[in-house]
C-alpha cells in the first residue's frame, strides 16, 4: 500500500514495505512519471517518490500506482527529505525536476549519505553534466530534452531519426524504403488506424529458416521462383505493414541545397531590416546604378575602369580621375548622364546601408529576438521554447533550415537562446491563431508543438492545418489513448513523447547500462545499447543465442576484446560465448532490456584455442 507524508516531518515508513535497496525518484513531472512505471513494470524493483506537492502536476498519478513503496511531499529535497526517503540504504536516485544547480545540490547531499548510491541526473546543461560526472562518483547526467530533441526534428522534416554506433548510423525504415542489407525486422504489423497491433522485434524464427526455405525452392525439377520472406509472422496478404532496423555510414542528410540557404539567409535580412518603402528605394538605386554602370561601361569597354568610376561616382566624388583618356573628355554626353544618375543613387543609397548595418549591429543587444519576417517561406514553427523547443529550434538552426519560434512566456528559458542565434520568435499571449498568422504558418513547411500541456499542442496543430492543410505537424502528447486517436484522424501528423522516449535511457542509467539512443516506431521505443561482459556479470559466457532467448531484443554488433575498435555488425558465430572485456551492441524494447538486467551469470566457456 502506498504512504503518503507531507510538510517537512518525515512519516514513519510501514516496517512491512520494502526500503532496502530500493530506487529514489525526486520529482513529479511528466519523466518521473514514466520513469517510475518503467522501474515498476519492466525493472520490478521498489520505489520511494519525493515530490514537491501530492495535489500537483502528475503527484496524484504517481500516488496511485501500485507498485511505489512510499510518496513523500517535500517542497525542495532537503537532507531530511533524503533520510526519510531511505537514501542511505538505496541502490540509486533520480533528480528530475528543479533546475540544474538544484539537481546537482541534492546529488551531492545524496552521495553523502550513501557512497555507494547510483545517481542520475537531468541536466539541460549537457557540457555542465558531463563534468559533473567525473566529480561525482557513480553518476550519470543525461538530458531528456537532447533524448527526445532529435525524434521531434526529424519527424518535421520527414527523415529517418538514427543513431550513431562506431561509424554507422542505425535507423528505422518502413516498408519499401528498407534495403536488403537490414540488420532485423524492428516491428510487424504496422498500421496507423491501430497502433496497438504493432509489435516490436518479433519473434521471426531461426536464423537458418531463411537458408531453408530457398534449399526448398530447388527441386529436381530446377529453381522454383521465390517471393519475398514472410516478415509479418502471418499471412503475407495482411496489408500490414513492417519495419526494419538498417544503417547507413553516413547520417541520412536534410536535402536544402546551399544555395536556397543562402538566398533564404539574404531575402529575409532584407525583408527584416527593410520595410517596403526602404526596399523600394533600394531596389531602384541599384537598378539605377546597375544602368549607368552597364553605359559606362559601353563608352570605355574595361570592366576594371568601369567598377572605378561607379564606385567613386557612389561615394560622391564628382570628378574621378580620367588622365588614361587622351580627349579629356568623359566620353560623351551619354556617360555624364550615366555618372549624375550614380552619384545621386549613391547619395539615396549609402544612408540606408549604414542604417541597416547599424541596426544589426545593434540588434544582438536587444532585449527580445526580432519577430519573423514577411518573407519568411518554408520554414519550421517551434510551438512552446522550454527545454525540448530550444533543443529542436536549436537543432534546425544548425542543419540550416528556416525556424521560427512561438512563446507566450517572454521569461521562458529558449528566448535568450533564440536572440543569440538570430532566430525570430513570436511572443505574446494572443489566440493561437493569430500568433500562428504572424510567424507565417501558411507558408511554413511543419510545425511543431512542444509545449507541456497536450490541449495546446493539438489545438497548435489543427490552427496550423487550417491555415495550410498540407503542413507537416509534429505533437508532443503525454497520453498514448489521445495520441491514437491523432494519428488515426489526422493525415501527415506524427506524435511523440517526451517522456516515453527519455525515461528508457534514465532507467537503464539507473542500472547502470549504457544507452547509446532512442529509435521510435511511432509511439513505440527502441534501444540501442552497448553492453561490457564484466568479470561476474550475466554477460560472460552468454552467446548471441542466449541472449536473444531472453526475448525483446537482438543482438546487431559485437566488439571483441582482442579488436575492440573493430564492430562485428550481425554477429555470425551464434554459439561462442563473450569473454571478459567483449562489448556488445543490442536493439531493445524496454522490457527486454530490463530483462536482461536481471539475467543470471552463465558459467564462462573457453575460447577455443586458434580463433
Amino acid at each position: 500500500m502506498t504512504q503518503v507524508a507531507r510538510g517537512v516531518i518525515p512519516v514513519e515508513v510501514d516496517p512491512t514495505v520494502p526500503v532496502r535497496d530500493h530506487y529514489i525518484i525526486c520529482g513529479a513531472n511528466a519523466l518521473a512519471h514514466r520513469l517510475i512505471l518503467e522501474l515498476i513494470e519492466h525493472y520490478e524493483v521498489q520505489v520511494v517518490a519525493i515530490v514537491p506537492d501530492r495535489m500537483r502536476d502528475h503527484a496524484p498519478r504517481i500516488e496511485r500506482l501500485e507498485g511505489v513503496a512510499t510518496v513523500l511531499e517535500y517542497s525542495s529535497v532537503t537532507d531530511e527529505a533524503l533520510l526519510a526517503a531511505g537514501a542511505g540504504t538505496a541502490r540509486g536516485i533520480a533528480m528530475l525536476d528543479g533546475d540544474d544547480q538544484a539537481n546537482i545540490h541534492t546529488a551531492l547531499s545524496a552521495q553523502g549519505l550513501n557512497p555507494e548510491i547510483r545517481i542520475v541526473l537531468r541536466m539541460f546543461n549537457q557540457r555542465l553534466g558531463e563534468q559533473i560526472q567525473v566529480l561525482l562518483k557513480n553518476c550519470a547526467a543525461l538530458s531528456g530534452s537532447a533524448t527526445a530533441a532529435p525524434a521531434f526534428a526529424n519527424g518535421a522534416l520527414a527523415r529517418p531519426n538514427s543513431v550513431r554506433v562506431g561509424d554507422r548510423y542505425l535507423y528505422v525504415a518502413y516498408d519499401t524504403d528498407f534495403q536488403a542489407g537490414h540488420l532485423c525486422v524492428a516491428a510487424d504489423r504496422v498500421d496507423r488506424q491501430d497502433l496497438t497491433r504493432l509489435r516490436l522485434l518479433p519473434d521471426t524464427g531461426p536464423a537458418s529458416r531463411e537458408f531453408i526455405r530457398l534449399a526448398q525452392a530447388f527441386g529436381e525439377g530446377g529453381p522454383i521462383e521465390v517471393g519475398p520472406p514472410d516478415w509479418h509472422g502471418g499471412s503475407p496478404d495482411t496489408g500490414d505493414g513492417v519495419a526494419v532496423l538498417q544503417t547507413l555510414p553516413t547520417e541520412p542528410r536534410l536535402r536544402v541545397p546551399l544555395r536556397f540557404r543562402l538566398l533564404y539567409k539574404f531575402l529575409d535580412t532584407l525583408r527584416f531590416f527593410t520595410g517596403v518603402r526602404i526596399r523600394l528605394v533600394l531596389f531602384t538605386a541599384f537598378a539605377a546604378i546597375l544602368s549607368s554602370a552597364l553605359i559606362i561601361w559601353y563608352f570605355n569597354r574595361s570592366f576594371g575602369w568601369t567598377l572605378y568610376l561607379t564606385l567613386l561616382d557612389m561615394a560622391g566624388s564628382a570628378q574621378p580621375d580620367q588622365m588614361h583618356d587622351p580627349t579629356g573628355g568623359t566620353g560623351g554626353p551619354w556617360q555624364r548622364v550615366a555618372q549624375v544618375i550614380v552619384t545621386f543613387s549613391g547619395i539615396a543609397l549609402v544612408p540606408v546601408l549604414t542604417a541597416i548595418m547599424v541596426d544589426i549591429l545593434a540588434s544582438g543587444r536587444r532585449g527580445q529576438p526580432r519577430s519573423p519576417s514577411a518573407g519568411l517561406r518554408g520554414h519550421v514553427i517551434v510551438v512552446g521554447l522550454g527545454n525540448v523547443g530550444t533543443r529542436v529550434a536549436t537543432l534546425m538552426h544548425e542543419l540550416g533550415v528556416p525556424v521560427a519560434g512561438l512563446e507566450r512566456d517572454p521569461q521562458a528559458r529558449g528566448i535568450a537562446a533564440m536572440r543569440a542565434l538570430g532566430i525570430p520568435v513570436v511572443i505574446g499571449d494572443g489566440p493561437l491563431a493569430a500568433q500562428l498568422r504572424i510567424a507565417r504558418a501558411q507558408h511554413a513547411r511543419a510545425v511543431v508543438a512542444v509545449t507541456s500541456d497536450d490541449a495546446v499542442n493539438l489545438e497548435a496543430a489543427l490552427e496550423a492545418r487550417a491555415q495550410r492543410e498540407s503542413v507537416r505537424v509534429v505533437v508532443r502528447l503525454f497520453d498514448d489513448d489521445f495520441a491514437q486517436h491523432v494519428y488515426s484522424t489526422l493525415e501527415n501528423v506524427a506524435s511523440r513523447s517526451v517522456s516515453y522516449l527519455a525515461a528508457p535511457a534514465f532507467a537503464a542509467a539507473l542500472m547502470g547500462r549504457e544507452v547509446l539512443g532512442t529509435l521510435s516506431v511511432f509511439r513505440h521505443v527502441l534501444l540501442i545499447a552497448e553492453l561490457t561482459a564484466e568479470q561476474g556479470g550475466a554477460l560472460v559466457g552468454m552467446n548471441r543465442n542466449a541472449l536473444e532467448a531472453i526475448g525483446g531484443l537482438r543482438v546487431i554488433a559485437v566488439r571483441l576484446a582482442r579488436s575492440p575498435d573493430t564492430y562485428q555488425w550481425g554477429f555470425a558465430d551464434r554459439s561462442r560465448g563473450l569473454l571478459p572485456g567483449d562489448r556488445v551492441v543490442v536493439v531493445a524494447t524496454r522490457g527486454g532490456l530490463a530483462k536482461l538486467n536481471n539475467a543470471a551469470p552463465e558459467p564462462v566457456m573457453a575460447e577455443p584455442a586458434g580463433s
